[in-house]
């Protein structure tokens, strides 16, 4: 008989438990499709309401310089529902207590959820931006500099994204969570909503000087992003202890 001991079974490394978890996220939506089928409809039906607002303006400028707006009013409301629902699995199921308990990374927690909100925040922007280009922008003529309008759009999905994990981890225990998290959200996400607005507006509008208002909402939206992914990652830990 040997006299050595079992070596002790090896935690998995911080990004073994990320791929884990997220595999683990978009298996469960991917079969369901609860939380895309969801937030497609919701921004869809936004989509519709704004269009009956604006049914009746004839200026065709002065909608164009209003749908980089437009464009961020479907995204945010679209992202409210879709986060409200981030942690729904989990509460229902009482596998978040069990997921705590195990010798889990709790960064690593983050992480799989934050890039799991994140493509599905991005799908149903696939889905609906061009339906959205259809309804308000196909009797305009494009600006030459339209494309540069998805760099914000991409800089304001990672930070709506960012943000939103966080607080939907913090809310998702609340009896009006949804109302809660909305109460929270728009507040903190207010900078990175004005400059992808004003980016977006720009882009579309064909303005796209340095130090104008696509520049300005970019770099703003970019610091934005880095500033507050790093503290929600580092946050995470305290929320969900």
């Amino acid at each position: 008989m040997s006299d050595t001991a079992p070596s002790a079974t090896r935690r998995p490394s911080t990004f073994a438990q990320f791929k884990l978890l997220l595999a683990k996220d978009l298996r469960q939506e991917f079969r369901t499709r609860e939380m895309l089928t969801s937030m497609g409809l919701y921004a869809f039906l936004v989509l519709i309401v704004l269009g009956a607002a604006f049914s009746q303006v004839n200026d065709l400028r002065a909608v164009a310089d209003l749908a980089g707006g437009l464009v961020w009013v479907i995204i945010v409301f679209a992202a409210l529902l879709g986060l409200g629902r981030a942690f729904s699995y989990e509460k229902e199921a009482g596998a978040m207590e069990g997921l705590l308990l195990a010798p889990v990374d709790r960064g690593a927690v983050y992480l799989a959820k934050f890039t799991s909100n994140l493509l599905f925040l991005g799908i149903v922007e696939v889905i609906v931006l061009p339906l959205f280009y259809f309804f308000f922008l196909t009797a305009a003529e494009p600006a030459s500099t339209f494309f540069a309008s998805m760099l914000p759009l991409v800089l304001g999905t990672v930070g709506i994204s960012a943000v939103g994990t966080l607080l939907s981890t913090i809310t998702a225990h609340a009896r009006s969570r949804d109302v809660l998290l909305a109460v929270l959200f728009i507040p903190v996400l207010f900078p990175l909503l004005y400059s992808c607005v004003a980016a977006t507006t720009a882009a579309l509008a064909g303005t796209l000087e340095l130090g104008g208002a696509f520049g300005i909402g970019v770099v703003g939206s970019l610091g934005y992003d880095i500033i507050f992914t790093a503290v929600s990652w580092l946050l995470y830990d305290y929320v969900v202890a």
